[in-house]
């Protein structure tokens, strides 16, 4: 790994849970707020969405809408779920200049390839991975509904949520607590920090299981996949696409997890006592 990107490391601590938003991830706006009859004069904190354009090797890969923070871990989790690297020592270096996002890698022929599906992002993404060949999940992982529900309360908190309502948050958790805490205006984003966070920190993901504030789409799926992530957990919905993909990977999907209630769709073996006879 190339001395730029271990300086990137160092500069790019763990975000605690539940910790004070950084001032660069909103900026207040002036409103006009209406209560009944009366309008006044507000200013409102507003989450950012900044363009970076992500170059890999030299060539233009893909403009991302993001938040502005941490991004170094949102590189290499979308380098490593869009199999353009297998692991860190493969960057040689990443540079972050303005809006440009330029990437090295010690093989400076790979690219990001030209088979595209359009995904379900927010705002709509793409990636260059065939649905058709994702691997299956290899993990002995069990995981209690109480373990999920302590999870959930102690890693979603998000000062930034409470105080703009625009940004999602992905956590990656194990038997022993919250692992790594991300947060982003898009949850397919998020989940790229957390998992370039653990490749970062040599975590072995067949152990942890990720909650997520938003909708299990194929897209968070897949990602789930690609760093084989036993279990996706989320307070929102899924889909149908989300639940074929994981029937056939092992990957157990929950959603609807609110108010001590859940909804287990595809592999419930990894939830402790949710097995009927």
């Amino acid at each position: 790994m190339g001395p730029e990107m271990r300086a990137a490391e160092n500069s790019v601590p763990e975000k605690a849970p539940g910790a004070e938003p950084e001032a660069g991830m909103f900026r207040d706006v002036p409103a006009i707020q209406v209560t009944g009859d009366v309008a006044e004069k507000t200013t409102h904190e507003v989450v950012e969405e900044i363009p970076f354009a992500l170059f890999i090797n030299g060539r233009h890969a893909m403009t991302a809408m993001m938040s502005p923070e941490n991004l170094e871990d949102f590189v290499i989790g979308y380098l490593f779920t869009e199999q353009i690297i297998r692991n860190v020592d493969e960057i040689e270096s990443i540079r972050i200049e303005k809006n440009r996002i330029s990437v090295l890698t010690t093989n400076l022929f790979k690219v990001v390839g030209p088979k595209k599906t359009i995904l379900s992002g927010c705002g709509g993404s793409t990636s260059y991975i065939d649905t058709e060949k994702l691997p299956k999940i290899q993990s002995d992982l069990k995981i209690s509904s109480r373990m999920i529900w302590d999870r959930m309360k102690s890693g979603l908190e998000s000062d930034l949520h409470k105080k703009t309502g625009g940004i999602h948050v992905v956590v990656l958790a194990d038997r022993n607590g919250i692992v790594a805490h991300a947060e982003d205006i898009g949850r397919h984003n998020a989940m790229d920090r957390v998992i370039g966070w653990g490749l970062r920190n040599g975590i072995d993901f067949s152990g942890t299981f990720t909650i997520c504030s938003g909708r299990i789409s194929s897209e968070m799926a897949r990602k789930c996949l690609m760093a084989n992530i036993p279990v996706v957990i989320s307070r929102s919905a899924t889909t149908t696409l989300a639940i074929d993909i994981a029937q056939k990977t092992g990957l157990t999907i929950v959603a609807f997890a609110r108010g001590q209630k859940m909804m287990i769709y595809t592999n419930p073996e990894r939830i402790e006592g949710s097995i009927i006879p």
